[in-house]
C-alpha cells in the first residue's frame, strides 16, 4: 500500500501531518508525532506582535480602532504570553531539523510587508523546508472592499515569493467570495499551495460583565464540510498543492478530504485533545479503509469525488442547496 503524497514539491510518506498548534513548542511532542507517523511538522505561527513588540502592535491597533471601542487592546496578549519569541522561534526551527527526519514547515503571520519578507528569509536560513503564510485579515471598515483584502493577500504572497526559494503555502480564510479565483491568482504569483482553511476564532459577548472577550473552541467534524466543497472545486482548476485543515478528527474525515481533492490533511484538535499518538491510530484506520475498498495508493483516491469526477456535480453547487431543503421537508 502506497501512502506517499507530494505537497509543495516535498515527497511525504503519508498525507497526515499535525497542523499549526502549541504541540510544536515541545521537542518531546514533536518526536512523539514523528513516531506516530507525521509526514511533516507544521509549526505554530510567529506573529507580527511578537516580532515588532507588543507596544508597537497595540499602538497601531489603537490608531485603527480609536473611534470604535476603547477596550480593543484587551484582545492583545502581553509580549511574555507568547509561547516563543522571534529568536527562540528561529532557534526552534534549527533544533527540530536536527532532531527529526521529516520536513519542517514554518508559519508566519505578519502585519506589513517588511514583517513577512524579513522573517520569511530568516526562517529559510534557519532551515525551514517550506513556509505557511497564515493570512488573517478581516474586512471591518465600510470603505474596505473584498478586493482590497484579496489584493493584500496577493501582495504579501508575491513579496515573500520574491524573497525566498523554499516552497510557500498560503493559509486562507473560508469567507472569500470566490476562493477558487483567489487560489488561481496565488498560483499565477508562484505560490506552491493553499491550506483550506484558517479557523477565525470569533469573539464572545459576556452579558454579565458587558465585555467582548476572546473564546477558544476546538473544531468539530461539522467544520469539515466547507473545506470539502472548496477542495472539490479547486482540485481540477488549479495545480496548487491542497491541504485540508479543520474538522479532521478521524480517518473518516481524512478519507473525505482526500476524495474531495486534498494532497495532505492537517490535524490539530484531535491531537490536542487525545495526544500525539492519535495520529498513529488515524493512520492505521486510514490503511484499513483503503484495504477494505481496494485502494492501493493515495494517488488513486485523490480527487475521486472532485467537482469533475463526482457522479453529480450539482452536489457541490446550487443543486445541493435545493436538495438539502427538500430532505428537511421530507
Amino acid at each position: 500500500m502506497n501512502l506517499t503524497t507530494n505537497y509543495l514539491g516535498l515527497e511525504l510518506k503519508s498525507p497526515l501531518m499535525p497542523g499549526a498548534s502549541p504541540l510544536a513548542t515541545c521537542l518531546d511532542n514533536i518526536r512523539r508525532l514523528e513516531d506516530a507517523g507525521a509526514s511533516a511538522i507544521v509549526l505554530h505561527s510567529l506573529f507580527a506582535e511578537q516580532i515588532e513588540g507588543n507596544a508597537i502592535a497595540v499602538s497601531r491597533h489603537i490608531e485603527r480602532w480609536q473611534d470604535t471601542f476603547a477596550e480593543a487592546t484587551s484582545f492583545f496578549p502581553q509580549t511574555d504570553d507568547y509561547l516563543l519569541g522571534p529568536d527562540e522561534y528561529l532557534n526552534r526551527i534549527s533544533a527540530i531539523k536536527a532532531a527529526t527526519k521529516v520536513p519542517v514547515i514554518a508559519s508566519l503571520n505578519g502585519t506589513h510587508l517588511g514583517t513577512w519578507t524579513d522573517y520569511a528569509r530568516l526562517m529559510e536560513q534557519a532551515g525551514a523546508d517550506a513556509l505557511e503564510l497564515n493570512t488573517y485579515f478581516l474586512a471591518t471598515r465600510r470603505d474596505e472592499t473584498g478586493a482590497d483584502i484579496e489584493q493584500r493577500v496577493l501582495n504579501i504572497a508575491r513579496a515573500v515569493r520574491a524573497t525566498v526559494r523554499i516552497p510557500i503555502a498560503v493559509k486562507l480564510a473560508p469567507f472569500y467570495t470566490s476562493v477558487v479565483h483567489l487560489a488561481g491568482q496565488l498560483e499565477d504569483a508562484g505560490i506552491n499551495g493553499v491550506v483550506l482553511f484558517n479557523r477565525l476564532f470569533q469573539p464572545e459577548i459576556d452579558i454579565e460583565t458587558f465585555d467582548v472577550v476572546p473564546k477558544l473552541g476546538l473544531s468539530s467534524p461539522e467544520d469539515l464540510r466547507v473545506r470539502l466543497r472548496a477542495l472539490a472545486l479547486m482540485r481540477d482548476q488549479v495545480k496548487l498543492s491542497l491541504a485540508c485543515c479543520g474538522g479532521v478528527h478521524s480517518a473518516a474525515e481524512v478519507v473525505k478530504a482526500i476524495l474531495a481533492g486534498a494532497d495532505t490533511v492537517q490535524i490539530v484538535a484531535a491531537l490536542l485533545r487525545d495526544g500525539p499518538e492519535t495520529l498513529g491510530h488515524i493512520l492505521t484506520d486510514l490503511k484499513a479503509w483503503m484495504e477494505k475498498f481496494e485502494y492501493n495508493a493515495i494517488s488513486e483516491m485523490r480527487g475521486a469525488l472532485s467537482l469533475r469526477n463526482c457522479p453529480d456535480p450539482e452536489a457541490y453547487e446550487r443543486g445541493n442547496y435545493l436538495r438539502s431543503l427538500q430532505l428537511w421537508r421530507e
